[in-house]
């Protein structure tokens, strides 16, 4: 049940249920808890973009998916999930950076940060910050051989190098691969669109193993043929969810760093992930929001929304998993 003791607050207002406009803003409104023994799942921001090689800003997306998702409710209007009821879900505030200017070294502050996180038993939902920090998580999550990947993006970022750096947002999921974080085996890539100056990306995720789901194969296969096919390639075991705002046409989501026309709907992709229920889900995170390029918010609405359905999914993971133990 919804535990009012934790959810309070002042004068026993519970934060979701007052004005939205009212507090300090916390992702869904939850309380901001540094102790991890206290979570279930944590809402986590990484404000970082120093590994993006042109348009910056996704360092300020926390921030402002913080404000937007003070618009989030506690009850799924469509598979009644209250992952509020299901699990204890907070705030843990932003990972702290100590060497801003160097990407390894941020890097290396990302994943000390989220294996505290690993080692308390909590799971965690992440807001970026450029795609690059989804290589860090995983190095602080996965600790018990190569997890499975859902990957909704227009960009497969599996570039080997780029700007003569190994470590930007166009790089992470190679490395992932090179490093026994993922199994190729049992990675989707879903949305993937867009032009490129070689087909090195592309060339690689054939070579690996990794099936990719382009643009136009989407729109013919659909929602329901689409998830299928995702289920059965990351199967029963531990699975990790990336979302990158650029998967949505930049009509819903113009603030990113690497818009790509043609993508997704924001329906499709809540339907996308509505289909992702049931799986082994051991973390999310939704990344690539830039602020400075969508100054209405409706770019940050978007991910605080997918980050709602994220949440909903991981609640009912966390659930499965104590039937087993």
């Amino acid at each position: 049940m919804f535990d009012s003791d934790f959810y309070g607050g002042p004068n026993g207002i519970v934060p979701m249920h007052g004005p939205r406009y009212w507090g300090v803003p916390t992702f869904m409104r939850t309380p901001h808890i540094t102790d991890l023994s206290k979570l279930d799942i944590a809402l986590i921001g990484v404000p970082y973009d120093g590994a993006v090689e042109a348009r910056s800003g996704a360092r300020q997306g926390p921030r402002q998916i913080r404000d937007m998702s003070s618009m989030m409710r506690s009850i799924h209007h469509v598979t009644r999930i209250n992952p509020y009821e299901l699990c204890k879900v907070g705030d843990l505030g932003d990972v702290p950076f100590s060497n801003i200017f160097d990407v390894q070294a941020s890097h290396a502050d990302i994943t000390s940060f989220y294996e505290k996180v690993r080692g308390a038993g909590v799971v965690p939902l992440s807001a970026g910050g450029d795609h690059s920090i989804t290589l860090p998580i995983l190095r602080g999550i996965v600790k018990e051989g190569p997890v499975g990947l859902i990957h909704i993006d227009a960009h497969s970022d599996c570039y080997d190098e780029e700007m003569n750096s190994k470590y930007t947002h166009g790089t992470p999921f190679r490395r992932a691969v090179e490093e026994g974080l993922i199994d190729p085996k049992r990675t989707v890539q879903i949305g993937i669109r867009g032009a490129a100056n070689s087909t090195e990306c592309w060339d690689f995720t054939a070579d690996s193993g990794i099936r990719v789901i382009f643009m136009e194969e989407f729109a013919k296969l659909g929602i329901e043929k689409t998830v299928k096919e995702a289920r059965q390639i990351v199967g029963n075991g531990p699975t990790y969810i990336t979302f990158d705002v650029d998967a949505l046409d930049p009509a819903f989501t113009p603030g990113t760093g690497t818009p790509e026309i043609g993508g997704m709907t924001s329906f499709e992709a809540q339907n996308l992930i509505r289909g992702f229920r049931g799986l082994n889900l051991i973390g999310a995170d939704v990344v690539e929001v830039a602020p400075p390029f969508d100054p209405s918010g409706y770019t940050a609405l978007v991910a605080a929304t997918i980050m709602y359905e994220l949440l909903c999914i991981l609640a009912e993971a966390i659930v499965e998993r104590r039937k087993t133990k």
